[in-house]
């Protein structure tokens, strides 16, 4: 039962809170009903069985808290700072939750991305309340302490409603200045799916089609913009990638190993297509990215793959958008095309980055090319700092296989 309910956390949570905050109008009373919802959900489920729409069910639960709380506290709730000046509270019916999930997990969103808070606040409340991550698993996306992502989140909730955001879907004149912070969410949603922070399990494919499903969105929305294009062709041609990533026991298989044909040869067409579409303006980083991923995507095997347009690419990206991690990712394109001490050095340059010290693809990185290298003690204490930065169980148990092979 626990895991039925877990399961539903990680597939329902943003509609359910979505849903239950247009009746609250109020983001933390919204996420302790939706809590309830789930605890009530642990409590009963396992003795009246598992709903057949769970989304709605716990819904409806969350709501009518919800409401019994509203009724409440209605006279102390006069003095406090709401949402929207008014809002429609309709009855939740059983089959209704499914209809309104686009538009409401797009008010969120919106919400969560309003101009009028910080980029970073607005990537951190999103993953929080439209992913459900744990404060920890945000922290650890942003390579930031716990206690740190725990204040963000707190004033960027106090913000919200002190500035009265209104929760809807912008107008499309509104949509543009929204468009930088919604893709950057979008895009930090789908690779925190892509290899999750933490657990036994490699992906989250919530996560992952989540994103997708919301780029989709977001392109039907502004279909002319070359980023939102970009990002839809990024997030397409990476999780083509998906089938061939584990092997059948959930281990993590390395790109260069992966069965090529069980990628998703329909997502790297249409991912192709719309990167091709993307490049035609100004190139962005994600059409850039989606360039980088189309050269893996269109390689018939590891060995073909053109490395010097990789790096070519990473070349122009990192001028477009300078990052500790971009900078990281040039290294190992240049390791592969110039060879493993080309590569080691670049990543030597890097080894003061701050926001790199704890990430655990730096030191994962240096142990490839040092093992390349043959400097093979060096490459084990190496290996061994990676497996205690890793915190998902796939990618530890990957690289102690990595260290064996090495000491063997």
């Amino acid at each position: 039962m626990a895991a039925a309910v877990a399961d539903a956390h990680r597939r329902e949570w943003a509609f359910v809170l979505a849903a239950t905050v247009r009746v609250t109008r109020d983001l933390d009373l919204a996420e302790e009903c939706v809590q309830d919802a789930y605890a009530q959900a642990l409590a009963r489920w396992g003795e009246q069985g598992v709903p057949t729409k769970p989304a709605a069910w716990l819904t409806t639960v969350a709501r009518n808290r919800a409401l019994d709380l509203l009724r409440r506290q209605s006279t102390m709730r006069r003095a406090l700072p709401l949402l929207v000046e008014s809002a429609e509270v309709d009855d939740v019916a059983e089959n209704s939750a499914a209809e309104s999930i686009p538009d409401d997990r797009l008010r969120l969103i919106c919400t969560c991305c309003h101009p009028a808070l910080s980029p970073e606040a607005q990537v951190a409340l999103t993953l929080r309340l439209v992913c459900g991550l744990t404060t920890a698993e945000v922290a650890r996306a942003f390579l930031v302490s716990e206690s740190t992502m725990a204040a963000r989140i707190t004033r960027a909730k106090k913000k919200i409603a002190a500035a009265r955001i209104p929760y809807r879907v912008p107008a499309p004149a509104e949509l543009p200045e929204r468009v930088d912070a919604v893709l950057t969410v979008v895009h930090l949603l789908f690779t925190t799916g892509h290899t999750a922070p933490s657990g036994a399990e490699l992906i989250r494919r919530d996560l992952t089609e989540r994103a997708t499903d919301l780029a989709r969105m977001l392109h039907l929305l502004l279909p002319e913009n070359p980023d939102v294009t970009g990002l839809l062709a990024l997030l397409l041609l990476t999780d083509a990638r998906r089938p061939a990533r584990t092997d059948d026991d959930g281990g993590m298989v390395a790109l260069r190993d992966q069965d090529r044909s069980r990628w998703d040869r329909a997502k790297i067409a249409e991912g192709i297509a719309l990167v091709r579409t993307a490049l035609t303006h100004r190139p962005g980083r994600y059409a850039l990215e989606a360039a980088i991923a189309a050269v893996h995507g269109e390689a018939p095997n590891f060995a073909a793959t053109d490395w010097r347009e990789v790096l070519g690419l990473y070349d122009v990206l990192i001028q477009l958008w300078p990052s500790p991690v971009v900078a990281l990712n040039r290294a190992v394109a240049l390791g592969m095309a110039r060879g493993p001490s080309a590569g080691l050095d670049a990543l030597e340059a890097l080894a003061t980055e701050p926001q790199l010290s704890g990430y655990v693809y730096m030191p994962a990185a240096r142990a490839h090319f040092l093992a390349a290298l043959g400097r093979t003690a060096e490459a084990r204490t190496t290996y061994a700092e990676a497996i205690e930065l890793a915190a998902n169980n796939a990618e530890r148990d990957f690289l102690m296989t990595r260290l064996s092979e090495i000491s063997d």
